[in-house]
């Protein structure tokens, strides 16, 4: 590399390197709340290096860094409006009971022979109904791990279990934002980026299931009893019934139909707020009689709106139920919706500054071939996970390293999209001092070290998505691609 490309290349790095230490700062003294603010603020900073080094080395007009941060943040307008909506189904679909019905239902099946499997497989369900792998670990999850060590699986294994359930549902899940996060960054469809990952996100979850149904079969345990109490605590508070599920087969049937996801979403919190108030009209009214006065249907009135926009916490005496009964509406979304627009900014400067231009040539000589470039895009998911700790922000940089390079080849964008949730969301609790990492430790007392080689989707994602690239199942010959670009 001759002198002039490595100035301009350390200078590129400048920036990144000034957001890492920041992240790192911010974890070590905010820790996994370092999401609510810190790093929105560690963002702006590294923009700003970013500006005044183009400003000041290479003479960028200011207009030119405006012009992107309107491009860039105007380009996720839609993606923050299913944001808000992901959160009013949050509300929707716990307070009308939808959420609590699927685990009343699902937990009655668990047996020791069967338990990882179940383990996994309600996490999933859970998961991909709440968008929310943190949610899931936190409620379900702990339950889990409780009836896991009575019927004596070790912790790390019921750990892996449920983390890898729990991924899953959070990558496929329309109502994840970082699902929404992937498809926005990447301009594609987000229910288009869900169907495209079935195609490495079902296998890997396939291998997944059968190591845990072979490690169940080969285990001898107790009934798990302490379920019961869990159970109780949801038929207590919730009016629970199969005609329940209306709500998420009509959803299904929508997407299905491929309607836009801002009319299925809008339609599926409407479905949901009005079977809260057929099913769940005592839980409805507590929580309106908090904000309103007057009759009956104004309270029942004000209750939906509040369920729909604010959280919304249901006491049932039950610490971990209630846990998983706090939903975050509309406004438990304005942190994500406030991480995207900094991250929009930053990406918009690096862009601007032709900063992520230079570091791509970096990996020019690794993205010859399909499979080159899908495994270089891979492995930098999975390491800014390590060097970043948070899998929002390696879902960010990813997409705007990689993204002139699938552009210029010809691939659709959704393979990048794809390729990015491969590794950056779900290897992201693999790593102690992620803010995941910590977290699910936290939440289920399992080092991190200890859980991690059983999460057996989060270590096989990855390297399935390299598998299929390589096979290049479903995925379409470049329309524009580089001259002489070997396919695979």
């Amino acid at each position: 590399m001759k002198k002039k490309e490595l100035a301009k290349t350390l200078i590129a790095l400048l920036p990144i390197v000034v957001l890492v230490g920041l992240l790192a700062l911010n974890i070590g003294i905010f820790g996994s709340d370092a999401i609510l603010g810190a790093s929105q603020v560690s963002l702006l900073f590294a923009a700003g290096i970013c500006v005044w080094l183009s400003i000041w080395l290479y003479k960028t007009p200011w207009k030119d860094f405006e012009d992107a941060i309107k491009a860039n943040v105007g380009d996720v307008t839609t993606a923050i409006v299913i944001l808000f909506l992901i959160g009013a189904i949050s509300g929707t679909w716990m307070v009308s009971g939808v959420v609590p019905a699927f685990i009343y239902y699902g937990v009655k099946i668990i047996s020791p022979k069967v338990f990882l499997l179940t383990a996994a497989l309600l996490c999933a369900v859970v998961s991909v109904m709440t968008g929310s792998s943190w949610t899931t670990i936190a409620t379900i999850g702990v339950a889990l791990l409780g009836i896991g060590r009575a019927e004596g699986f070790s912790d790390g294994v019921i750990a892996g279990a449920i983390i890898s359930g729990a991924y899953f549902g959070d990558k496929i899940s329309p109502m994840s934002d970082t699902t929404v996060m992937a498809s926005s960054l990447n301009r594609v469809h987000l229910f288009e980026h869900i169907r495209y990952m079935v195609f490495t996100t079902g296998p890997s979850m396939v291998v997944a299931l059968t190591v845990f149904t072979v490690m169940g079969l080969s285990h001898a345990g107790a009934d798990a009893s302490d379920i019961q109490l869990y159970t109780n605590a949801l038929s207590t508070h919730f009016h629970i019934t199969p005609w329940l599920f209306v709500v998420p087969l009509l959803t299904g049937l929508m997407i299905w139909r491929r309607m836009p996801a801002l009319m299925v979403l809008a339609l599926s919190t409407l479905t949901a707020a009005i079977a809260a108030l057929i099913f769940q009209p005592e839980l409805v009214y507590q929580v309106g009689s908090g904000i309103t006065e007057g009759s009956k249907a104004r309270v029942l009135l004000g209750g939906t709106i509040e369920t729909i926009y604010n959280t919304v916490t249901i006491d049932t005496g039950n610490a971990a139920t209630d846990a998983l009964l706090t939903s975050r509406g509309m406004l438990g979304m304005l942190n994500t919706v406030y991480l995207i627009i900094c991250a929009m900014c930053f990406g918009a400067c690096m862009q601007a500054s032709g900063m992520i231009r230079q570091l791509s040539k970096l990996l020019e000589p690794l993205t010859r071939t399909r499979t080159g470039m899908v495994a270089s895009t891979v492995t930098t998911g999975t390491v800014l996970n390590g060097l970043v700790s948070d899998q929002y922000l390696s879902i960010i940089l990813t997409s705007n390293i990689f993204r002139n390079t699938y552009e210029r080849k010809g691939y659709e964008n959704k393979l990048l999209s794809r390729s990015v949730e491969d590794s950056a969301t779900v290897t992201s609790p693999l790593f102690p001092w992620s803010s995941c990492g910590m977290t699910q430790a936290t939440i289920l007392s399992v080092p991190t070290l200890v859980y991690a080689p059983f999460c057996f989707f989060n270590i096989i994602s990855p390297l399935m998505s390299i598998l299929i690239a390589a096979i290049g199942w479903k995925i379409k010959r470049p329309v524009k691609a580089d001259e002489d670009a070997p396919r695979s």
